[in-house]
């Protein structure tokens, strides 16, 4: 039985496949019946405006791209015109950037690819019903705002709606990611992408401003992010194409600060590019710590056609990469004394991490109790990636 306290979202779904309208209720059957989800169908775009149009309670579009008589792309710009509050994902050929980019500019707000893994595509209509959501407070709200942490209130929601929920945790290695939001929010994210072969990308970000703005752009960032590392193998070449797309139209001259890295489970081979961010940490299982080569990249939005060199470094098994923001390593006490990079060394230096989560509530903990109650200007962010012990 449906729970009365909770909201039932509809999703159209619209793709000339026959097969897969009853594949997504088999496979979506527990949301559907706990209430959560509800499915229409479409078979192009046509007859996806005649529903939008007709059913003003839709809240989500899923379209392919390749369809008879009006295509996902032509479709995406049709959406705005019936409903502007409704948010669509692309369904699109795994590495198929040319489409991806064309949907991203034309408002989808994100993408998964074919063939369709049901595990991604749930944890990807979750983050944009939850985006969706916090979205329409957020309108709700824009005639009430009269203070600045009313918009602080909502970039911050927008803010979490993105991150990643679920973690993985096997016998080779674990990740654990966690943001521990100031009270001046800014636009923080972190991300894990799942690439080909069983390699895992690993992202850490920070853009510069805060509010509604930054939060606004942290998303952008973040899709980007995701569909050039989907597109694209090497971590320099990702920097360099987000860089390139965050460049275009920026009047606003905001810029994101971002470490990607690509993760290869078998070996331990971790493959970087830094972008202005803050270096990675390896800890050693006897508790000493190193910092990873830089790279000598600069913080991405500013100017167009910039190229981004990576290194690489195996992480040896029962070490751990600490990814963080600046708000780790400069966060202040009621002295004005910051927190530093060798604190965060120390911190391990008689305990060596265990685990990742283990990890990631250590820092944070260490953080907040160091800062106490003096306000912070900027979030603390932490990614943690563990490579078991043999």
């Amino acid at each position: 039985m449906p729970d009365a306290q909770q909201e039932t979202f509809k999703i159209l779904v619209v793709d000339d496949e026959p097969d897969l309208q009853p594949l997504i209720l088999q496979r979506m059957r527990r949301n559907i019946r706990s209430g959560r989800y509800t499915f229409v169908f479409a078979g192009n775009g046509l007859e996806a405006l005649e529903r939008l149009t007709s059913d003003p309670t839709i809240d989500m579009v899923v379209s392919d791209i390749n369809m008879p008589q009006m295509d996902g792309l032509t479709l995406l710009d049709q959406i705005p015109k019936v409903d502007p509050n409704v948010r669509a994902v692309i369904i699109s050929a795994y590495g198929d950037m040319r489409n991806i980019r064309t949907a991203m500019n034309r408002g989808a707000f994100d993408f998964v690819t074919k063939p369709l893994d049901f595990e991604d595509l749930q944890i990807t209509i979750d983050r944009t019903l939850s985006h969706m959501a916090e979205w329409k407070e957020a309108l709700l709200s824009r005639d009430k705002l009269v203070a600045l942490q009313n918009e602080l209130d909502v970039a911050s929601k927008m803010q979490q709606s993105i991150l990643p929920a679920s973690f993985p945790k096997t016998g080779q290695y674990e990740i654990y990611g966690n943001m521990m939001p100031a009270r001046n929010v800014g636009g923080d994210f972190f991300d894990l992408i799942q690439l080909e072969n069983g390699r895992i990308g690993l992202a850490v970000a920070d853009v510069s401003d805060k509010g509604v703005p930054a939060a606004l752009f942290m998303m952008s960032s973040r899709t980007l992010l995701k569909g050039s590392a989907i597109g694209m193998g090497e971590p320099g070449d990702v920097l360099g194409e987000v860089n390139s797309l965050l460049s275009e139209n920026n009047e606003t001259m905001m810029f994101v600060t971002l470490l990607y890295a690509v993760y290869e489970p078998e070996t331990g081979l971790l493959t970087y590019a830094n972008g202005g961010h803050c270096n990675p940490l390896v800890v050693h299982p006897d508790g000493s710590s190193t910092e990873l080569a830089l790279t000598g990249g600069v913080a991405l939005g500013v100017m167009p056609g910039l190229q981004y060199r990576q290194a690489s470094a195996t992480l040896n098994p029962g070490e751990t990469l600490i990814l963080y923001t600046d708000g780790v390593s400069e966060a202040i006490n009621a002295t004005d004394e910051e927190f530093g990079v060798e604190r965060l060394q120390q911190l391990f230096a008689d305990r060596p991490p265990d685990g990742a989560r283990t990890a990631n509530e250590a820092i944070l903990q260490a953080v907040a109790e160091f800062a106490g109650d003096t306000p912070q200007s900027d979030d603390v962010t932490c990614l943690v990636l563990h490579r078991a012990a043999r």
